[in-house]
């Protein structure tokens, strides 16, 4: 059996000293305390991030990271938990959640001559379209058998190094508790990404084992993990200018991104995005507010949808304000004069500026076309996904795979409603037509287009009405198991919307973006000049970090107040008194639970709910903890402020802050609202 924590790091070649605030660090630059504390730090399937808190394997991470396990839990059952919260009062009511797993870092490798030796000797093709999935299958295959953790291949610097990462992963985990969403969720996406902010935004889960302590799937024998360690909860609090360290598995960044990729973003893929979602947005919340069945329905998808927008339109505004691609061609133009300064550095680099530009103008038309494609046919509407199964099915019949595509199309039906999908759909369709270029239409798209021209109402109702993924009857019958598929799908041969849907591919689109370029690979354009960058970084001996790649990081900083425009100061914490200010009954983003509300009321005024540091994050840090100088937990990072959204490609420093919920808020909710008097034994409190 092994030792829980018998951690081992393999120090690799970096710098060893980590900058403060700006920088997402690999465990192996942090001093020895730090890279201590990572053995407690779990990653919850790479969405997310969790905190080991207790010797039975208590995890605390957010609200929005168990929202989805939350939400497929009480779905469809006696009980709402996403409404009414969860609180399991024994062991025995610790839910399961299917398919959920954690994984412990156990040992980082650098493995770059070995990856570089399979590129030698021909066994990888390097700049292959399938490359990083064969390196990943062979590395991973020889360092699993290696040393029995879960291995998994990453890449830094575009394939400047690479790393294997071991993990131990657990794969029984249950729901332990967590707040109703108008506690963990208060101020829903209007709050999204703003500060101050007054959320609840947290849950607990617990791992559990095999009676041996070994890692096992679910199974009524198995018990809690037990542990000698793991990350103490602080109820000292903190001032301004405290330090912090925070841990966890941010997604990515895109620091080594170009001037022409900025201005690509900034001109064509976000604004398109942005104007799309939020159309589709203001027609679901409109049915949402309309009717607490469609909330229901479609509370998970909002929320993932919400999130993504407010994300994405922070993106667009930043990029714009601190003048991004500005910032890139500044450090372009150093790039170019470190180039020009020794031949050998031109001869091995090229031109990766020149190249980029030219690319990203090229592809300018194509990828607008891709962008609408992706949003509107794509995305559009949830039942795109059931006529592609359909389509699929007719064309490539087998019934081995007809079980299978009932569920999953029950799945979509079930988490639908058909009024809310055709407004989305007659949308979609007309910004699809409006926006697209006419010769990337296929055949019956075009028939649809000179058929009824604007005449959008009648073009939507003679697809979508048409269609029997419109009819309740004959959706019955499709997801019958008793009724014979074939028969079903000789029926309805020649369905309008799945013709629609299907009647072409992104495919078609991405060999128009390949008939566009006329230049390198934009792979290979790309490694080129993020290479020659770190090349250029590591000889003036700035301390390149790599961006985030969902592997552990390390991100050092402090509590900082926030002035985020002129004449705005914002103070670094929010307060009991704050979140009853905003309480609207009539408004459910901001409706405070009426037993929430009676505690609120005898809670001090001045309680700190969230706070604000300038710790480096992105997606994937969310539930991260936030640690003091003792390495104890004061809080967890739930979210970043707006001002901060151009740090996907730029970190800015004067604005750039993290988002995190009070650990001592957290404890109020338990003692004071859940009354959750086990687990706040359990966690010596």
């Amino acid at each position: 059996m092994k030792r829980l924590f018998s951690s081992f790091i393999v120090i690799f070649t970096l710098c060893a000293t980590a900058l403060a605030d700006e920088g997402m660090w690999m465990v192996p630059s942090a001093d020895k305390k730090t890279a201590e504390l990572t053995n407690y730090v779990v990653s919850i399937d790479f969405m997310g991030t969790g905190s080991l808190i207790s010797s039975q394997g208590l995890v605390i991470t957010n609200h929005h990271v168990a929202y989805s396990d939350v939400f497929e839990l009480g779905a469809g059952g006696e009980h709402n938990y996403l409404e009414e919260g969860f609180w399991a009062r024994s062991l025995e009511e610790e839910i399961p959640i299917p398919g959920r797993s954690v994984q412990f870092l156990r040992g980082t490798v650098d493995v770059t001559d070995e990856v570089e030796q399979l590129f030698a000797d021909g066994t990888v093709k390097r700049d292959n379209a399938m490359m990083m999935r064969r390196l990943s299958g062979i590395m991973e295959k020889r360092y699993q058998e290696k040393t029995g953790y879960v291995a998994s291949l990453s890449s830094a610097w575009r394939g400047d190094r690479y790393y294997i990462s071991l993990y131990e992963e657990y794969n029984d985990v249950r729901l332990v508790g967590a707040p109703p969403a108008q506690v963990g969720a208060f101020g829903g996406d209007v709050d999204n990404w703003e500060w101050p902010q007054h959320k609840g935004d947290f849950a607990l889960l617990r791992i559990y084992t095999a009676p041996d302590g070994s890692a096992a799937k679910y199974a009524p024998e198995n018990v809690p993990l037990r542990s000698d360690k793991y990350l103490k909860i602080s109820l000292k609090g903190y001032r301004e200018g405290s330090k912090t360290t925070l841990i966890g598995f941010p997604g990515s960044t895109d620091r080594y991104a170009s001037s022409a990729k900025a201005d690509f973003m900034t001109s064509v893929q976000l604004p398109i995005q942005t104007e799309i979602r939020g159309a589709r947005m203001d027609i679901i919340k409109k049915w949402m507010d309309r009717d607490p069945e469609v909330r229901r329905k479609y509370s998970n998808y909002f929320f993932n949808l919400s999130n993504a927008q407010e994300l994405y339109l922070g993106e667009l505004q930043c990029y714009k304000r601190f003048h991004v691609a500005d910032e890139k061609r500044t450090l372009e133009a150093e790039l170019d004069a470190w180039l020009d300064a020794d031949p050998a550095r031109r001869e091995r680099f090229g031109d990766p500026v020149g190249g980029l530009r030219e690319r990203y103008e090229r592809v300018a038309g194509p990828e607008k076309n891709v962008q609408y494609f992706r949003e509107c046919l794509i995305r559009g509407t949830q039942i795109e996904p059931v006529a592609s199964r359909t389509d699929v099915l007719a064309n490539n019949y087998g019934e081995s795979k007809v079980p299978g595509v009932r569920r999953s199309s029950a799945r979509n039906f079930e988490q639908i409603d058909l009024r809310v999908e055709r407004e989305l759909f007659r949308y979609t369709l007309e910004t699809f037509y409006e926006n697209v270029d006419e010769a990337m239409l296929g055949p019956f798209q075009r028939e649809i287009k000179a058929r009824f021209g604007q005449q959008y109402d009648a073009m939507c109702a003679f697809l979508w009405d048409g269609s029997w993924l419109s009819d309740p009857e004959q959706i019955a019958v499709y997801l019958d198991p008793e009724a014979d598929m074939k028969a079903f799908l000789d029926a309805h041969t020649g369905d309008p919307l799945v013709r629609f849907f299907m009647d072409t591919k992104i495919v078609t689109y991405n060999q128009a973006i390949d008939a566009a370029e006329g230049t390198p690979d934009i792979t290979a354009l790309t490694r080129d000049y993020t290479h020659a960058l770190f090349a250029m970084q590591t000889d003036l001996k700035r301390n390149p970090y790599p961006d985030a790649n969902s592997t552990m990081r390390v991100n050092y900083g402090r509590v900082e107040a926030l002035s985020p425009r002129d004449a705005v100061h914002c103070d670094y914490f929010s307060t009991a008194a704050g979140l009853l200010d905003k309480h609207d009954p009539d408004n459910y983003d901001f409706c405070i639970p009426a037993d929430m509300l009676e505690a609120l009321k005898k809670a001090p005024a001045t309680m700190r709910l969230n706070f604000i540091t300038n710790n480096d994050s992105t997606g994937g840090n969310s539930g991260s903890p936030i640690l003091n100088a003792r390495g104890e937990i004061i809080g967890l990072l739930f979210d970043g402020n707006k001002e901060s959204l151009a740090s996907e490609m730029l970190f800015t420093p004067d604005y750039n802050r993290s988002v995190n919920v009070d650990i001592r808020y957290v404890v109020w909710i338990l003692r004071e609202y859940a009354h959750f008097d086990r687990i706040l034994a359990e966690l010596n409190l």
